[in-house]
């Protein structure tokens, strides 16, 4: 049974096997999928695949890459369909200071706001924060998100960073990044938080571990990460399989 924390499923690349993907990921042994939100066309989409896959839930943010589309109405919009059961995280939202494609002092605003709308609505965050650690962890206690807590998605930072998020009541979710070769960062960021504050996640249609790097990724390659994962703690893949899914069914407040 394994929890994919963090997934797009509502992504064009999947349009032509979504649904007989899904149904087979489920029968063997994905248990629980979260589907994430980027933009604002993607929020009906994603609360298209929780309403019809029991096993789908959905987190309803939207990205830096679109802060700049941002407004008051796509704000109710999320308020409104947060108020359906399946929902159970807000995100993915952050910094993204890679491409910028949205100016950066409007996604520190509207990253702000929609962290805000998590407290508001009690919900846990899903952050999304690449080439912008300083003002993510700076935007991060000034929120005081330790309210809500969540996720630090496809964790990027220092194992001496993780630390500091975890007292921010925030987990960390390992990708197929700590597969690759040069995953040194990475990997030592697994050897320091505790099993007990970890997630898996895959990031579909992005970022598919090896020995898939390059393809269309799916939850499916989470064996992958949750193999590295044992080697690295050293324990079985059984146990970083039951514990990462029961981290996400509280971090999600499912049963």
């Amino acid at each position: 049974m394994i929890f994919d924390t963090h997934a797009h499923y509502d992504d064009e690349r999947f349009d032509e096997d979504r649904d007989s993907l899904l149904k087979r990921l489920h029968q063997e042994g994905i248990s629980y999928i979260l589907n994430a939100s980027a933009s604002p066309e993607s929020l009906g989409a994603t609360m298209e695949l929780a309403e019809k896959y029991p096993f789908v839930y959905a987190a309803l943010g939207i990205h830096p890459h679109d802060a700049e589309k941002m407004n008051e109405e796509i704000m109710n919009k999320i308020r409104t369909l947060s108020k359906n059961d399946k929902v159970v995280a807000i995100g993915e939202i952050g910094l993204d200071y890679y491409y910028d494609n949205s100016p950066r002092d409007i996604q520190r605003y509207w990253f702000e706001r929609q962290i805000e709308l998590a407290k508001e609505l009690r919900l846990p965050i899903i952050i999304h924060d690449r080439d912008a650690h300083e003002d993510t962890v700076n935007i991060l206690k000034k929120t005081d998100v330790k309210q809500v807590g969540g996720i630090f998605h496809c964790f990027s930072g220092s194992a001496q960073m993780a630390m500091e998020m975890l007292k921010l009541n925030l987990y960390i979710a390992v990708g197929g990044a700590v597969t690759f070769k040069n995953a040194r960062k990475t990997v030592e960021v697994v050897k320091a938080v505790p099993l007990e504050k970890l997630l898996v996640e895959t990031d579909c249609p992005y970022l598919s571990p090896e020995p898939h790097r390059g393809k269309r990724n799916n939850s499916g390659y989470l064996v992958h990460i949750i193999r590295k994962i044992a080697e690295i703690k050293e324990i079985s893949e059984s146990e970083v399989a039951e514990i990462t899914l029961m981290n996400a069914k509280k971090v999600f407040g499912l049963k």
